[in-house]
């Protein structure tokens, strides 16, 4: 009898359709540019799929709209500045944690044509800068200006969306356009088509060397589904380790999603980006981890940038790595 029932129960069990994937969309950044090559190349190799997450991934319009997103719950995981966190945690108390690191310093920088005459910070009082409705670069450009000795008061910023920044500056409407440095290869192409040529202006020339972009979920994510939390870091991992170890088959997955994106200039930007996520910091702290240093040196910036009291908010707040894999896949 025990023999018939535990036989009927085995194959009960076999009969019983599999889980369902679990369906989470991945808000990015920015615009599908080769910065995230990575993600949609590591979703078309199945990374996540093994993970049993059926992945999709949503342009961004800025870190502070997808730290918003995210805190809304329109998506469970997005790319947003570590900064932008930080400063939503400290003055509203936003549930949003930075669970990996991404860029271990900052690629924030100024992008300005040659002919303009601009070569630095200093003197940008009346010029026009372009700039997307939260944008990191933003956040930091107060502190940035100042140490120039640049007066932020006196600078004129034009909100646009991301995809029109770059051909207001080339075509002059603006004197210049943030970006991270990783952008220059394909934007300086399209300068140079219409016979300009673009410089970059990186903020580490200040002084800056703090955290930028991470992977945020909520508070509730992490209390509810950690596993999910698990099983997405390290399917994200996997994809950073392909992309950085085979930048021509992971850019060409990434241009089959985005054809307007060319093969060149996903790979240029591939290039850059590794230099920011595989470094002698990150093989020091492990891959995702935040020093914390490195965390309080971010927090104190991002603080001065907006007036706030560094000493009123513990930065380790608003992070969480204890998910991450205990090693590099």
């Amino acid at each position: 009898m025990r023999r018939t029932l535990f036989a009927f129960a085995l194959v009960a069990a076999l009969c019983r359709p599999a889980a369902a994937d679990d369906k989470v969309l991945f808000q990015l950044d920015w615009i599908q540019t080769g910065e995230h090559g990575a993600y949609f190349a590591g979703a078309a190799k199945g990374f996540w799929k093994a993970q049993g997450i059926d992945i999709s991934l949503a342009r961004g319009y800025g870190s502070g709209d997808t730290i918003n997103k995210v805190a809304a719950g329109a998506a469970p995981f997005g790319v947003a500045d570590v900064g932008g966190v930080l400063a939503a945690r400290a003055r509203q108390d936003i549930p949003v944690k930075a669970i990996s690191a991404i860029y271990t310093h900052s690629p924030h920088s100024l992008f300005v044509l040659k002919s303009s005459g601009i070569t630095a910070f200093k003197g940008l009082e009346g010029k026009k800068i372009a700039i997307t409705a939260g944008n990191s670069h933003r956040l930091y450009f107060p502190e940035v200006a100042r140490r120039a000795g640049t007066d932020p008061e006196k600078i004129a910023w034009v909100t646009t969306d991301a995809s029109a920044m770059a051909a207001m500056m080339i075509s002059r409407r603006v004197d210049a356009a943030p970006f991270y440095s990783i952008h220059h290869y394909y934007t300086n192409k399209a300068a140079q088509a219409a016979g300009e040529e673009i410089i970059v202006l990186p903020f580490v020339e200040t002084g800056f060397a703090i955290y930028a972009a991470s992977i945020i979920t909520t508070d509730d994510v992490i209390r509810k589904n950690p596993d999910l939390v698990r099983r997405f870091l390290l399917g994200l991992q996997q994809s950073l380790v392909f992309a950085r170890d085979n930048r021509a088959e992971a850019c060409r997955l990434h241009v089959a999603k985005n054809p307007e994106v060319a093969q060149d200039d996903c790979e240029g930007s591939q290039r850059a980006v590794m230099g920011f996520v595989f470094t002698d910091h990150a093989t020091a702290t492990g891959l995702g981890r935040f020093a914390p240093e490195r965390l309080a040196t971010t927090w104190r910036v991002v603080a001065e940038s907006q007036q706030l009291d560094p000493a009123a908010f513990d930065p380790a707040k608003a992070v969480d790595t204890s998910m991450l894999p205990a090693s590099v896949p």
